[in-house]
Order: C-alpha cells, then sequence, then structure tokens
C-alpha cells in the first residue's frame, strides 16, 4: 500500500469516527432530555472522537517514514562482509546506495559481486516487512483511537475543553517548527561559513576587491588559486537593487495614492488587478524581456550619444561605453517586477487609515494633498516601509534577471552600464557542477548566504528604526 492510499484511508476513517461520535452524542443526549442537557456541543464530541483517531495515526506514519530508511540501513549493513564494514562513511554510504540499486532491479547482482547478496536480499526482506507492518499498524491504532474517543463521550464530559487543548497542542507544534526551521537554516549556513573562514580568512573576504572563486578541487584538475573578495558583489548587488527602488518606489507609491484617493472605484478596479499581474509574471520572462530588449536599447542609444558626442567634440560622451550586459538594464526590469509589491501593500495601508481622520482634516479647512501629505501618508508610513523591505528584499534576491540581463562578472565599479553580478548568482554558480563540500569554492557559497542574511536583518533592523522614529499614534 502507498502512502497516498494510507493517507486517504486514514481521513476517510477519521470522518467515519467523526459521524459515529455525532450519532453518540445524539443518543446520549434522547434520554436526558436533548442536547441542552450536554455538557457541551455534539460536534465537540465528534471531533473529539475524529482528532483521537486522526493525530495518532499521522504520528505513526510521520515517524515511520523518518526512522524506516536509518533503520533498515543500519540492519542491512550488519549483513555486509566484513571488508565491506571497515570503508570510510562516504564509501560505505555509496555501497549501500549500489545495494539499494541492485534490490530495487538497477544493476545486478553480478556487477556488485555476490558476497553482497545477503544484504540485497536482507534489504528486499526488511523492505516488504515494511510496506506490509506500516499499514497494518496505522489502521489499528486509528481503530483504538477512535474507540477511545467514543469511550469518552458522556454527558458530564466536557469535550470541548479536550479539542482546544489538542488544537492548542496544533498551533504550538506549527509555531514551534517554523521557530526551529528558521534556527536550523540560520545554524547550518553559519556552521559551513565557518569552515569557509578557516580556509579564507575573514578580513580576505570581507575587505577583498577581486572575486574569482575558481579553484582545483581535484588533483587532475587545474584552475586559478582563488580570490573571495565579497566587496564586487555587494557592490553589484546593492548597485542593481539602488536602481529597481529607484524606480519601483516613486512609480507603486505614487500609484498607490492615486488608487486609494484619487481613482474611482471603477478605474480602481480595473487598474489595480492589472497592475498585480505584473506580481505573477515570471523572472525568467522578465530576464528574458530584459535581456531581448531592454540591453540591446540601453547599447543602442548609448552608442547613438557616443556618436554624437564624438561628432561635437564633447569628449564625455565621446569615451562612453555601454556593456551588452549591463546593471542599467537589469535594474530596469526588476524595478518594474517589483512595483506591485510597493504598490499593492502601500495602497492595502493607505486604504486602512480611518477615515475620521480625512474628515477631521478637511473639517479644519486642509485640502486633500495637505490632508494626504500630513495625515494619511504618517499614519501609513509602517506599513509603506514594510512594502518598500519587502521590495529591496526582492530584488536583492533576484537572480534569473541579473544572469540574463546583467552577466556573471564580478567587476568593482557603481558604472550603471557595465556588467556587474549579485550574491544571489553566485551562490547559484558555486553550486553548479563538480561540487566537493571540503572545498573553500563550494563553502563560498555558505559565506554569501550568511553575509546575505545578515544584509537583509540590518535592513530590517534599519526599518524598524525609521517606523519607530515617523510612526504617528493615534487614539
Amino acid at each position: 500500500m502507498n502512502l497516498s492510499t494510507l493517507l486517504l484511508i486514514i481521513i476517510l476513517g477519521s470522518a467515519v469516527a467523526y459521524f459515529a461520535g455525532y450519532t453518540r452524542s445524539q443518543q446520549i443526549a434522547k434520554p436526558i432530555g436533548g442536547v441542552r442537557n450536554l455538557a457541551t456541543l455534539p460536534t465537540y464530541y465528534a471531533s473529539m472522537v475524529s482528532l483521537w483517531a486522526l493525530i495518532p495515526a499521522l504520528l505513526v506514519v510521520f515517524f515511520w517514514s523518518v526512522l524506516d530508511g536509518s533503520i533498515i540501513s543500519s540492519l542491512v549493513k550488519s549483513s555486509l562482509p566484513s571488508e565491506a564494514k571497515q570503508l570510510s562513511d562516504e564509501n560505505l554510504s555509496l555501497l549501500m546506495s549500489q545495494v539499494g540499486n541492485v534490490a530495487s532491479g538497477i544493476g545486478s547482482i553480478e556487477s556488485l559481486g555476490s558476497e553482497y547478496a545477503p544484504a540485497v536480499d536482507r534489504l528486499n526482506s526488511l523492505t516488504a516487512i515494511s510496506n506490509e507492518a506500516m499499514p497494518l499498524l496505522t489502521i489499528c491504532i486509528l481503530v483504538i483511537g477512535a474507540l477511545w474517543g467514543f469511550r469518552a463521550i458522556k454527558a458530564s464530559n466536557n469535550a470541548r475543553y479536550t479539542v482546544e487543548k489538542i488544537f492548542n497542542m496544533m498551533l504550538l507544534v506549527c509555531s514551534s517548527i517554523a521557530i526551529f526551521t528558521t534556527f536550523g537554516i540560520v545554524f547550518s549556513v553559519l556552521f559551513e561559513s565557518i569552515h569557509f573562514f578557516q580556509k579564507v580568512p575573514f578580513f580576505d573576504f570581507l575587505l577583498g576587491t577581486h572575486w574569482s572563486p575558481q579553484i582545483a578541487i581535484r588533483a587532475d584538475q587545474a584552475a586559478a588559486s582563488g580570490s573571495f573578495g565579497v566587496l564586487p558583489l555587494i557592490v553589484g548587488t546593492l548597485l542593481i537593487s539602488f536602481i529597481a527602488l529607484l524606480i519601483a518606489v516613486p512609480v507603486g507609491l505614487m500609484s498607490a495614492i492615486y488608487l486609494s484617493e484619487y481613482a474611482s472605484a471603477r478605474l480602481r478596479g480595473i487598474v489595480k488587478p492589472t497592475l498585480e499581474i505584473l506580481a505573477g509574471v515570471p523572472t525568467v520572462v522578465y530576464g528574458f524581456f530584459a535581456a531581448l530588449t531592454v540591453a540591446p536599447a540601453i547599447r543602442q542609444y548609448g552608442d547613438r550619444l557616443r556618436d554624437w558626442g564624438a561628432d561635437n567634440g564633447i569628449e564625455f560622451l565621446a569615451n562612453l561605453a555601454v556593456s551588452s550586459e549591463s546593471a542599467l538594464a537589469a535594474g530596469i526590469v526588476m524595478g518594474v517586477m517589483i512595483i506591485p509589491f510597493v504598490s499593492s501593500l502601500s495602497d492595502d495601508v493607505i486604504n486602512a487609515v480611518p477615515q475620521s481622520l480625512r474628515d477631521g482634516s478637511y473639517g479644519l479647512g486642509a485640502t486633500q494633498s495637505e490632508t494626504i501629505k500630513k495625515v494619511v501618508f504618517p499614519a501609513a508610513l509602517p506599513g509603506v516601509v514594510g512594502g518598500v523591505l519587502l521590495a529591496a528584499s526582492r530584488a536583492i534576491g533576484e537572480t534569473m534577471i541579473v544572469v540574463m540581463a546583467a552577466g556573471l562578472a564580478a567587476k568593482m565599479t557603481i558604472n550603471p552600464l557595465e556588467a556587474v553580478t549579485t550574491v544571489t548568482v553566485q551562490i547559484v554558480t558555486l553550486l553548479i557542477g563538480d561540487q566537493e563540500f571540503d572545498s573553500a569554492k563550494t563553502l563560498a557559497a555558505f559565506a554569501l548566504g550568511l553575509f546575505l542574511f545578515v544584509i537583509t536583518l540590518v535592513l530590517n533592523i534599519v526599518a524598524l528604526k525609521v517606523v519607530k522614529k515617523y510612526r504617528e499614534q493615534y487614539e
């Protein structure tokens, strides 16, 4: 029985338990004068029975799925030949993968070796036992849980407390998962970054002005010694993000003010959904648009300016050089992409400002523009800053547009007409192809990820400071 079928059986079983519990509570209520004399509503009794059946069964499936592979693997390892047990962890893991492939029908025992036949047979036997035992045990737990909840249906038993307690525990578990996932991501990146800084000095990484991570990861490869200065990547990231925000923030904010304060309801109903379509366009489409339309157009206009400057003796324009891939092209298209993030959030926040504040301002003789500047915008500032911060994080984390429009060259420049690259692009580049997680080249991706996390954290802190300083308090 596959996992999806088993989950469907669990859901159906919990539904049957729900209806059985509801029916049972109705039967108990009849002799005592009806539902009003029960300690709680019949739906709570039914929910209690359903949850007692559902949750233990799901826990069995979860823990079995998590622990099944490691337990079977440890039992199979005991059947390996003695010389195989002496292998290193990496080689032993590779050998177990080969045993698993042979057990699943990929390859033959002759290619692996006849001495591994007992391990293959034991793996097949344990897998078959596991596939049969898990559904049986799960269904038994499902039935036992339903019966346990069914027996707890009594007129004096307030099942609402049990149901609410279970839901509170479920909410606590979900919140804990989110928190532990965040800590897991941070610590995993941090530990790998520490390994990187053991190979590359921290200040060489932080203050270096040259990025060239191409190093040999095997003895038979020839490559450069590698240089891991992160400053060119930071400059490229900030340059493209600045250009994007320079476009997205004014356009998005002005459009939000117009839609919320000036536009009619009919126009707003047309323009806002149309504007938000931009948020649903895949980034690769923006990348194609940037590479095939915007970047060539920028180079074409740059060449015209250079020719005009040369004809008129303007040395600055005569020496103008525009790259086929430029930060300006990537920044413009990225700015268009993140306009909906600023516009939509700002529009929602501005609309949330109480109408009484506007009416009071109008009553004091203020014009509509003065009301927006002096009353509405200060009240909506925290949400506006949040929208801008979200747009900035989106711009910093964008990869596809930069790859297709700005290139992969790590240059220490603030010229928007030159090709640059960003931190996220280099993370992707470092993790493509031949990888050795003991190499400084691969570990550099984790250091860049940690650095990107720190940048985002600083942005959040700055945004909170700005909001706290300028926020208006209203009773």
